[in-house]
């Protein structure tokens, strides 16, 4: 009898139920695109990102006092402190190594740029003046690395460089590769497998014994021995203003140190920052040439993070056992900075807040403007099925008050209409849900470039929320049911 009532309900109020359902399939759909799409908002805006640079800075805990003009540490390569590359496969074991997108050291080594190799046939084989007393430019040389394979303990390889943490650095011409052996030496001395000829380096076991006549001299008649010079990026400001221009394809000459080194420019790199007046020249050129092999000073690391919250902003050591573990189970960029410093110690580890601060805020904003208009969806859509719910109880207010006056009660006929919502939920949630897939890839291509990806679990969620919607929708009008009395209805009254 209870499922003849309901069934004979639909038949005759056929309009009724469609508005009430067409109600429920709008507000769902909107519910379920942008629900997907705030599910997403934060990985996929938190990789937008990442097109803005590195958001977190690795330098020794105790380095010396950076002397920086420009964005340019101009200290001697012989001051402050180092971090070894050596460890630098660590950082991919962490708990969130898979939100590490991507790091890259930095060396500065001050230079001096000429357009031709110099020698002074009378220096004495401890000095460096026939390097240092021709004029040249003056410039920083940036050791890096653009695609390089880092070895994980677990033994695969990381690929990561300047590709991944500065994607915005845009190369006319061609980068550098990361393979290019040790720095190729200007001299007339014996053809070795270390980087250079010159005072304070420590040739290779397999190296033949050197001549004291030639170390620390260059030759002009012998420009380079070597089979072709190391590589280089030059940067646009540092391009232009150099005498008579730099393009790709020539060979300038560097100086420091003692040391001469030749390299062949392979591209034009405009950054928009201090690499613009800059050489950059992959990182094993630059320790070899620094006296520091297998150094670095500066560590860019881009990683997926969350926005920062107050439990990010705490100290770890302030935190209960309970908080600390949410706390080191987050992506935020303090504890994805404070499990690097765990396998780089001996490391300070800053956040780049001009970055980390503007992802915190847009995400913050675009994630709560979707939650508006998800619970503004909702809203509408509970207002529409308390009106026509309010419409068909007062329809069937005599109905009602036959069922009442055979002995019904208030609950049986509450269940009767709310049986008929409740399935009226479950038709307009799962179209809704199918209607909101479309509309989420819609949104996802316009927004993202990409579709958003659907999502099963939202489809449960979604069909409670529509017989929440429902139901809520529908207390009033059954509060007003429940006070009819049958007497004055079956009395016309």
């Amino acid at each position: 009898m209870f499922t003849r009532l309901v069934g004979e309900s639909f038949v005759r109020n056929p309009r009724r139920k469609m508005l009430t359902a067409a109600a429920l399939v709008v507000g769902m759909a909107v519910a379920t695109a942008t629900l997907s799409v705030a599910l997403e908002v934060g990985d996929r805006m938190a990789r937008e990102f990442r097109s803005l640079g590195a958001n977190l800075l690795v330098t020794p805990e105790s380095d010396s006092l950076p002397l920086e003009i420009g964005g340019v540490d101009y200290r001697p390569v012989d001051e402050g402190a180092y971090i070894s590359e050596a460890n630098l496969g660590k950082i991919k074991t962490i708990f969130w190594r898979h939100n590490v997108l991507g790091f890259t050291p930095f060396l500065d080594v001050p230079v001096t740029v000429r357009d031709s190799a110099t020698a002074d046939s009378s220096a004495s084989p401890d000095s460096a003046k026939g390097l240092s007393d021709v004029p040249g430019i003056s410039t920083t040389l940036i050791g890096t690395w653009y695609e390089h394979p880092v070895p994980v303990p677990d033994g695969t390889n990381f690929v990561t460089g300047a590709k991944l943490t500065h994607p915005y650095w845009k190369i006319q011409g061609s980068w550098f590769h990361d393979s290019t052996s040790a720095a190729q030496s200007v001299g007339n001395g014996p053809s070795t497998t270390e980087s250079f000829v010159g005072r304070g380096f420590s040739r290779d076991k397999r190296t033949l014994p050197e001549a004291p006549s030639t170390r620390g001299v260059v030759s002009a008649s012998t420009p380079n021995t070597a089979d072709s010079p190391a590589e280089a990026v030059v940067g646009t400001t540092f391009a232009s203003t150099y005498p008579g221009g730099i393009t790709p394809g020539k060979t300038i000459y560097i100086a420091a140190n003692g040391r001469q080194l030749a390299l062949r420019v392979t591209g034009i790199v405009s950054t928009g920052d201090a690499e613009d007046r800059a050489i950059l020249v992959p990182l094993s050129v630059a320790q070899s040439l620094s006296g520091h092999p297998g150094e670095f000073r500066q560590l860019f690391v881009s990683a997926l993070t969350k926005p920062a919250d107050s439990l990010s902003e705490r100290d770890p050591k302030s935190l209960t056992p309970t908080e600390y573990d949410r706390w080191f189970c987050s992506p935020y960029i303090s504890s994805i900075g404070y499990q690097i410093g765990q396998v780089l110690p001996g490391t300070d580890i800053r956040a780049i807040r001009r970055v980390a601060d503007s992802e915190g805020k847009i995400l913050s904003r675009v994630s709560t403007l979707l939650w508006i208009v998800t619970l503004a969806a909702l809203i509408a859509a509970g207002l529409a099925v308390a009106a026509t719910s309010a419409t068909s109880v007062l329809q069937r207010r005599a109905e009602i008050g036959i069922m009442k006056a055979i002995g019904a009660t208030n609950a049986l006929v509450g269940s009767i209409f709310l049986t008929e919502q409740l399935l009226l939920a479950l038709a307009g949630g799962t179209v809704g849900y199918a209607l909101g897939l479309i509309l989420a890839r819609i949104l996802g291509t316009s927004v993202f470039g990409t579709p958003a990806e659907p999502r099963l679990i939202l489809l449960p969620i979604i069909l409670g929320l529509a017989a929440l919607v429902a139901i809520t929708g529908s207390l009033i009008p059954l509060r007003r049911a429940a006070r009819f009395d049958p007497v004055p209805i079956l009395r016309g009254e």
